[in-house]
């Protein structure tokens, strides 16, 4: 920057008649000051990019509000404002620019001549009145003496201001900016001193804010010390109670907290706790007494009693024997199907029945997709015991401490979940529901709360559990843990070792349907305020909205159609109508808009490349199109879809195995080598991986080499090996269920796998055929369909194999019975 000018030429200087006009929000430069200002506005922006010479003159005024707010720059005309030169540049991140600004002389602008991109405004120089010299050296005194005051009293405000306004008394219009400028004034009092231009004005207003200040530094000057001697006399209170309780002691007088402790032993003894427990409670009680009410420790042990008191030692609830009628008959009155999971709870309370209660045995662990009734089995549970329920979620759980506990010497600190949900139960025999146990997050920084789980789901652990905010036993062998998860494989092993697993794979249509009628729909009705002569359903229509709108395996997103009707017809029940709505599918698609799954087909076209796999996920079974693509390349072998590990390995051992069948299919080796393949998984955002998908895979790739088609009304899942074998695989149950939703009536399952039919519903079983396969030679029998040419050497070559894969088609080997 340029050496600044002498104050006489500064004033001297000739301003042109139009300036660009710079309107400042939280700032102003007076005249023959400077300061640096950052420019973010648009129309700010716009100036300065317009005009790069150096020596820019431009016209400041001063506008109020927000950044947001438009500037009006009408109202500017007639005001004061400061005609100053911009001295330097630096562009700044964010589109902002940090200009110098030197104030050269106060302005009055005229007129606004130009408003975009900029404004541009009319301004003639502003003539000051001098200040009547009888009253100046009395204002200027008393703005001396107010800025010393606050320069002692406010840390802001440098010791060198009254100094600075010391060494310029001599021009007061300069001493009445630079006071401004230097005692942090808000911006409306820096305009309004800026529009003062009779100096003794002005220098009057600023006296007035400045006496202001000072009254207002007083008044916090009082405060900070009342604050400091308040400190000194509560030390000096402590001492005179501590003397005053000794006083009372020899009086035979008791103070106010002496009877709280007084109380609380007699709470203590009233609550009858074990021993260990007693004896700590008395020995805090003790502690208490020897603390004044204000400590901060005082409070801590107070809380700390409370809870001691507040747990169930003792109390129990529901029956003494466990009656299994009225078990069947509570599970049965709330839960359709499911017959599986009600059967293994029955045995389970049994057991305990015959033991007494004894609590050793496995936990209850409810897996299953969303939406299948895995919490309100465990509402179930308690309702037919006759005990209270508490229902812990601890997903997204990551300390260790929520489920042990804080200790006391934390801020705050809190016992674990398990304490505090038999606290606001107040039994110690209650249902817990460990909620969405698979979902707990481990081995972060606050430890691993999964490995604190491993002694709370230990039947002969649990019994002398320790918190580690009350630092004694408490025993949680008397309470009924039941857990739930999505996924089991995402429970770390050793905990999953001590749960019993009961697998929730899911409704049919079917069964969805008779749901609805016998729960869903009472209750629906009567939160919507409508009965059933307003809205009337069949159990077509229920099909329909749970095979086109709700294809999953809970209930929930059924229930919000069902809803979703209802809410209709509720709105129209308020409005007046009358009458009964006798709902088909017409008035559905009206309602819900268009199906979201396409209708079921019993055959669907033949394609080369497109095989029709099955997948287990924690939300369920699921079907899954595996595309396969043959192109001119050089051999190499491309995979998509978002896979694991264990996938891609199986895509790979699936190349192989086609290579070593390239005879049998009739496929040139050439084929191999000038070919390129992909193997595409749809639904590329979600994560897979498993070995079960290697059976579609293997049949896509015969399927592009080949050239044959592959039937497409048919589903299969399955582990395949270099041999050709096929292996044993998970979530059949699952797996069935996704196919018989998604309209297809034929599986092929690996052999090894007959075993897990008699899991299926015998609704699905009795309209769906299952052919085992123990080769994958049997599956491209069943599933490829023949070229001509090529079906004889096929049959030639494996003639044993394909007189087994006839048989078995034929037969559609019958399904064992059901347990």
């Amino acid at each position: 920057m340029s050496r600044p000018q002498r104050r006489d030429e500064i004033l001297g200087q000739e301003l042109p008649p139009r300036l660009p006009l710079m309107a400042l929000r939280s700032t102003i430069v007076y005249p023959l000051g400077t300061i640096a200002v950052q420019m973010g506005a648009p129309e700010n922006l716009a100036l300065l990019r317009a005009n790069e010479d150096p020596g820019l003159i431009v016209a400041l005024v001063v506008t109020g509000g927000d950044a947001e707010d438009v500037v009006e720059n009408g109202r500017f005309v007639g005001r004061v404002g400061v005609a100053a030169r911009v001295h330097e540049r630096i562009n700044l991140p964010g589109d902002t620019v940090q200009i110098t600004l030197q104030g050269l002389r106060r302005i009055t602008i005229d007129s606004i001549e130009q408003e975009e991109p900029f404004v541009i405004a009319g301004v003639r120089p502003a003539k000051e009145l001098p200040a009547d010299p009888n009253d100046l050296d009395d204002l200027v005194t008393r703005i001396v003496s107010a800025a010393e005051t606050l320069a002692d009293l406010v840390d802001r405000i440098p010791d060198e201001v009254p100094q600075i306004l010391k060494m310029n008394v001599s021009d007061p219009g300069r001493f009445a900016d630079l006071a401004a400028t230097n005692m942090n004034f808000r911006i409306t009092d820096k305009d309004e001193v800026l529009q003062r231009l009779d100096i003794g004005q002005r220098m009057r207003f600023i006296l007035s804010r400045l006496e202001r200040e000072v009254a207002r530094a007083r008044v916090m000057e009082d405060v900070k010390k009342q604050t400091e001697v308040k400190i000194e006399q509560h030390q000096r209170e402590f001492y005179l109670r501590q003397q005053l309780r000794a006083i009372q002691a020899e009086l035979g007088e008791t103070d106010p907290g002496e009877k709280e402790a007084v109380e609380l032993l007699k709470k203590i003894d009233d609550a009858k706790m074990p021993e260990r427990v007693g004896q700590e409670a008395r020995r805090e009680t003790e502690r208490l007494r020897m603390l004044s009410p204000a400590s901060s420790e005082y409070q801590v042990i107070r809380n700390y009693l409370d809870w001691i008191l507040a747990l169930p030692w003792h109390k129990r609830s529901g029956h003494e024997q466990i009656e299994l009628a009225r078990v069947e008959e509570a599970l049965e009155g709330r839960h359709y199907g499911l017959n599986e999971a009600k059967e293994r709870i029955v045995e389970f309370l049994a057991v305990r029945k015959l033991r007494g209660g004894d609590p050793h045995g496995p936990i209850l662990c409810f897996v299953g997709p969303p939406g299948t009734g895995k919490t309100s089995l465990g509402e179930a549970i308690a309702a037919a015991m006759g005990r209270a329920f508490y229902r812990i979620a601890v997903g997204g759980v990551r300390d260790e401490a929520e489920i042990r506990g804080h200790r006391r010497t934390y801020v705050g600190a809190m016992p674990g979940l398990l304490l505090q949900a038999l606290r606001r139960v107040g039994v110690r025999d209650p249902v817990l529901m460990i909620d969405e146990i698979d979902k707990m997050s481990g081995g972060g920084a606050g430890g691993d709360p999964t490995a604190a789980m491993l002694e709370v789901l230990d039947p002969s652990q649990n019994h002398d559990f320790v918190d580690h905010y009350l630092n004694l036993q408490f025993d949680l062998s008397s309470v009924l843990f039941v857990c739930t998860a999505n996924n089991l494989f995402d429970i770390p092993a050793p905990l999953r070792d001590r749960m019993e697993v009961i697998r929730i794979a899911g409704y049919t249509v079917e069964e969805k349907v008779e749901i609805a009628w016998r729960y869903l729909m009472p209750r629906l009705l009567e939160e919507h305020g409508i009965s059933d002569k307003d809205i009337q359903f069949t159990d077509e229509v229920l099909g329909f909205v749970s095979s086109r709108y709700s294809r999953e395996a809970g209930l929930r997103n059924f229930e919000r159609n069902l809803a979703a009707l209802m809410r209709k017809r509720a709105r129209k029940k308020a409005d007046g109508e009358e009458g009964a709505w006798i709902v088909d599918n017409a008035l559905v698609e009206q309602i819900l808009g268009v199906p979201k799954y396409a209708a079921e087909e019993a055959e669907k076209e033949p394609e080369i490349g497109t095989v029709t796999g099955l997948a287990w996920t924690s939300l369920g079974g699921d079907i899954m199109t595996i595309e396969a693509l043959r192109m001119p390349g050089t051999g190499k072998l491309t995979v998509t879809g978002q896979l694991g590990d264990v996938m891609r390995e199986s895509v790979d051992a699936a190349l192989s195995f086609v290579r070593s069948r390239a005879d049998a299919l009739g496929v040139a080796d050439k084929d191999f080598k000038e070919s390129d393949f992909h193997i595409h998984f749809p639904a590329g955002s979600v994560p897979k991986d498993g070995p079960s998908a290697g059976v579609a895979v293997t049949l896509a790739l015969a399927s592009v080499l080949s050239r044959r088609s592959v039937r497409r009304d048919l589903a299969m899942t399955g582990e395949v090996t270099l041999r050709g074998k096929v292996l044993e695989i998970g979530g059949v149950k699952e797996k069935t269920l996704a196919a018989y939703r998604a309209g297809l009536r034929e599986v092929i399952l690996p052999a090894n796998n007959q075993k897990d039919l008699r899991d299926v519903p015998d609704e699905v079983r009795q309209n769906m055929a299952f052919t085992f396969v123990s080769s994958m030679d049997e599956v491209l029998r069943l599933a490829l369909l023949p070229n001509a040419g090529l079906l004889a050497d096929v049959a030639e070559d494996h003639e044993p194999e394909a007189r087994e894969a006839r048989a078995a088609r034929d037969a559609r080997v019958a399904p064992p019975p059901a347990r």
